[in-house]
């Protein structure tokens, strides 16, 4: 079983992939980890800009 590798409350640094969008890159902090079925973990990350939170993949994740 895969374990998360960032906990919540850290200050992580997003990088949006190819089919995020618009999505802004930048600091994020963790607000909750999620469940996955693949071995890439994900979160809930919220932005220090405005407030959004988004579900995200463990490997768009850098400490930050």
């Amino acid at each position: 079983m895969a374990i998360h590798k960032f906990t919540v409350g850290e200050r992580v640094e997003f990088t949006p992939g190819r089919f995020d969008g618009n999505v802004p890159r930048g600091v994020y902090t963790i607000a909750r980890l999620m469940p996955s079925e693949t071995t890439d973990m994900q979160y809930r990350i919220k932005s220090a800009r405005d407030s959004h939170e988004r579900v995200v993949r463990e490997s768009q994740l850098r400490r930050g």
